[in-house]
C-alpha cells in the first residue's frame, strides 16, 4: 500500500503574530508534538515531506500581482496588517506564506504522480478567506486554490474542494464562483458572524451556476445535523460531480470547546468526516486525495484532532473520543431544517437530490 504524505515546514514559524494571537506558531508545534509522541515518524505507512518555497507564477495562479507586492512590501517594512481586522504580517510571513502554498503543492505532486496515496499539507498561514487580490482572516495567499488551479494546468477538469472550516471560506468562492472545473462545497457556521458571505443562496455564477454549495448552520449545531449534511448533500453531489482529484480545506475550529468557531462538534466528527471523503475518493479518484490545514485554535486539543484525520487516511484505527459535550435539540432541528433547504435549492443543479 502506498504512504501518506504529512508535509512539513519549520519555515512556519518565520510567520509572527503575537503570543496572544489565536493564529499563533503554537498551532503546529502541538500538531508535530502529537505525531511525535504517536511515533508516526518511524512508522512505514507515512512518509514527512519538506516542501519547497512556491514560486511567483504558483502564486499568480489565484492572486493578482498587486497582492503579492503588497504583502512582499508589508513584510519587508517590518510587517503589518494586512485587513481592517487581525490578518497580521511580519517581516517572515512572506517566507511563510510561501512555504504554506508550496506545502499544499508539493502534496498534490506526490499523490498526481502517485507516489503517495494521499498526503495532509500542514500548513500556516491558513488561505481559505484570502481573496484574489485581498488577505483575510488570517490568511494571506490561498493555500488550496492555489492547489487546485495547479491541478487544472495538469489536466484536471473535475476538482472538488470541501471545506469543513467552522467558517466560509469566501476567499475560495471568490476565486471559483465562475467555474464549472472547481466544485467548492462548504459546511459551516452562519455567516453573519464572519465573513458576511456563505449563504445557501449563493450558488455560482455563468458558468460555474451550480458549482457552490454553501450548508449555513445555525451557531452551535453538532454532530448530527453536520454528518446528515454529509451523506445527504456531499456525499450525493460528489458522486455525481465525479470529480478528478478531492481537496480538503481542513479546519478544526468547529470543535466545540475551539475559542474561535462556534459550532458544537465531537472530536469523532473530524475522523468520520475523514472516512466518509476517504471512501469517496477510493470510490471515485482512485484515493487522489490531500488535506490542507485551515483553522482550529484549541491548542490542547488540536494535534489530537489532527491525527484523528491522519490515521484513517494510511488505514488505521482511531484513538477513542475522551470529551462529551452538550447538544441542544432545538438547535439541532433547525441545522437539519438547513440542511433540507440546501437539498431542495442544489436539486435544481444535482438530480441525485431530486426528492
Amino acid at each position: 500500500m502506498k504512504e501518506t504524505g504529512i508535509v512539513y515546514s519549520e519555515q512556519h514559524r518565520s510567520h509572527k503574530t503575537g503570543r496572544h494571537h489565536p493564529e499563533s506558531r503554537r498551532r503546529l508545534r502541538v500538531i508535530m508534538d502529537t505525531l511525535r509522541k504517536q511515533h508516526l515518524f518511524s512508522r512505514e505507512e507515512y512518509r514527512f515531506i519538506t516542501p519547497k518555497t512556491a514560486q511567483l507564477e504558483d502564486l499568480q495562479l489565484v492572486h493578482s500581482r498587486d497582492h503579492i507586492e503588497l504583502v512582499k512590501q508589508v513584510c519587508n517594512s517590518g510587517g503589518g496588517l494586512l485587513d481592517l481586522g487581525d490578518t497580521i504580517a511580519s517581516k517572515g510571513t512572506f517566507t511563510a506564506a510561501a512555504y504554506a502554498v508550496g506545502s499544499a503543492l508539493s502534496a498534490v505532486d506526490e499523490v498526481v504522480t502517485g507516489r503517495l496515496r494521499n498526503a495532509f499539507a500542514l500548513t500556516r498561514p491558513p488561505g481559505h478567506h484570502a481573496g484574489s487580490d485581498y488577505a483575510m482572516g488570517f490568511c494571506i495567499f490561498n493555500n488550496v486554490s492555489i492547489a487546485a488551479s495547479y491541478l487544472a494546468t495538469k489536466g484536471f477538469q473535475r476538482i472538488l474542494i470541501l471545506d469543513i472550516d467552522a467558517h466560509h471560506g469566501n476567499g475560495t468562492q471568490d476565486i471559483f464562483y465562475n467555474s464549472s472545473e472547481v466544485l467548492y462545497v462548504s459546511l459551516h457556521e452562519d455567516p453573519r458572524e464572519f465573513p458576511g458571505v456563505g449563504f445557501d443562496d449563493e450558488v455560482g455564477r455563468g458558468e460555474g451556476l451550480g458549482f457552490t454549495v454553501n450548508v449555513p448552520f445555525p451557531l452551535g449545531t453538532g454532530d448530527s445535523a453536520y454528518l446528515k449534511a454529509m451523506r445527504e448533500i456531499v456525499a450525493p453531489i460528489t458522486r455525481e460531480f465525479t470529480p478528478q482529484f478531492i481537496l480538503l480545506s481542513a479546519g478544526f475550529d468547529g470543535y466545540f470547546l475551539d475559542p474561535v468557531g462556534r459550532l458544537n462538534l465531537s472530536h469523532q466528527v473530524f475522523s468520520l468526516i475523514f472516512q466518509e471523503m476517504l471512501d469517496l475518493a477510493s470510490e471515485i479518484c482512485e484515493d487522489r486525495l490531500v488535506a490542507v490545514l485551515e483553522g482550529g485554535y484549541y491548542t490542547r486539543r488540536l494535534g489530537q484532532l489532527v491525527l484523528s484525520t491522519i490515521l484513517p487516511m494510511a488505514g488505521k484505527s482511531l484513538p477513542a473520543s475522551v470529551h462529551s459535550h452538550p447538544v441542544d435539540s432545538e438547535t439541532e432541528k433547525r441545522a437539519e431544517k438547513v440542511v433540507e433547504r440546501v437539498k431542495k435549492a442544489q436539486s435544481e443543479f444535482w438530480d441525485t437530490l431530486d426528492a
